[in-house]
């Protein structure tokens, strides 16, 4: 069955959240860890959508089973933030399908550069990170987790011009 990715609307909400717990609980996270926040999902359509972002569900039928949002950091680049995918649905490319429609929609919305973090205990996010071009930024100490914060220049710079190639064909895929 394939993905279908649309737009969030207010009536996820409950929904979303719930997918965002579930998912933090599988790899035994939680909202409050210093890490983790949740109180950014009622002001989805503030921080997202309000402000040149987007964020995005993804629906198998009537289910909405993964999720991802792209927050403005400043005019070129976008934070890729709650990436998440339903514990009963992974290991099945929706991640990676999400990924690449968050990516696709930044270049869509203008963004050269996307950014996001995971800890060094989401092996699944590192990879999957990894498999689409991203790189590693910095690591940062925060409570009993390592932080890994990277990025993907979505754009390339003047020069570059095999990395837009390879950007592009990516989108496609």
């Amino acid at each position: 069955m394939k993905l279908k990715i649309r737009r969030y609307r207010w009536s996820d909400l409950d929904t979303i959240l719930a997918l965002h717990r579930i998912s933090l609980a599988e790899v035994g996270l939680a909202p409050g860890d210093g890490v983790y926040y949740d109180d950014d999902f009622p002001r989805i359509q503030e921080l997202y959508l309000a402000c040149g972002g987007d964020f995005l569900v993804g629906e198998l039928g009537s289910r909405v089973v993964a999720m991802g949002g792209l927050r403005p950091i400043d005019s070129e680049t976008a934070e890729v933030c709650r990436l998440r995918v339903h514990p009963d649905f992974q290991r099945r490319g929706f991640g990676a399908t999400m990924l690449r429609a968050l990516e696709k929609r930044a270049v869509e919305l203008g963004f050269h550069r996307v950014r996001g973090d995971t800890t060094l205990n989401q092996g699944a996010a590192l990879a999957l990170y990894e498999r689409h071009g991203w790189r590693e930024i910095a690591r940062r100490q925060v409570g009993d987790l390592v932080v890994v914060y990277g990025e993907k220049r979505l754009v390339p710079q003047e020069g570059d011009h095999r990395r837009v190639v390879e950007s592009a064909d990516a989108l496609e895929s």
